[in-house]
């Protein structure tokens, strides 16, 4: 009799064991593969710059890409009194996380501003929550600016860069959003990005 329940029991172990690898890799199926997504902005996943930051945000915390594990990030540099592009750009960075729906709340708009000097906490705060009460703005010294500027090959001063860069939720740099891109087209390649981590 305690034979029987033995088999039992090792016949019901098994089969659980086939049903979970049998999820297992239905799952693993259905999720993307990273590699292979038709993005539609410039892959660079395999450069060797744009590893990291370490900067503050406007509330006053120290920051770094870890903290954002989990999300997929928008890094975009630029200063508050530029008259065109970056509001243009942080308009339609805006416009492409409003398009994703549920799915907005896995991305992180960051704004790094490259005139710390004008742009303080407060402005900043003001200046990304004009576009989205999400987004944070990050700023630091000028050594802690020129050093993440060169990290992530834009120019350190009063200047702004032309593209948006896109990590995955592993904090990994994987696309560079050029300036022409529609609201539309990034809001697919942060979808993708965040169905695939």
């Amino acid at each position: 009799m305690a034979s029987m329940t033995l088999i039992r029991l090792l016949a019901t172990l098994a089969a659980a064991a086939v049903i979970i690898a049998g999820a297992s890799f239905t799952l693993a199926a259905l999720r993307p593969d990273p590699a292979t997504l038709p993005f539609d902005a410039t892959d660079i996943s395999d450069v060797a710059w744009g590893r990291d930051f370490h900067l503050t945000g406007h509330d006053g915390r120290e920051l770094k890409l870890a903290d954002f594990h989990g999300k997929v990030v928008a890094l975009y540099f630029g200063y508050t009194r530029c008259p065109d592009v970056c509001p243009t750009t942080m308009a339609t960075l805006s416009q492409a996380v409003g398009l994703l729906g549920d799915d907005a709340a896995r991305v992180q708009g960051l704004f790094v501003t490259v005139d710390p000097k004008h742009d303080s906490p407060d402005v900043l705060a003001r200046y990304v929550h004009s576009f989205n009460e999400g987004f944070i703005g990050l700023y630091g010294d000028r050594k802690a600016i020129a050093r993440t500027a060169s990290e992530f090959k834009v120019e350190a001063g009063e200047h702004h860069s032309i593209p948006v860069y896109l990590f995955d939720a592993n904090g990994r740099l994987r696309l560079m959003i050029r300036p022409e891109a529609t609201p539309q087209s990034i809001a697919h390649d942060l979808r993708l990005l965040a169905k695939a981590g």
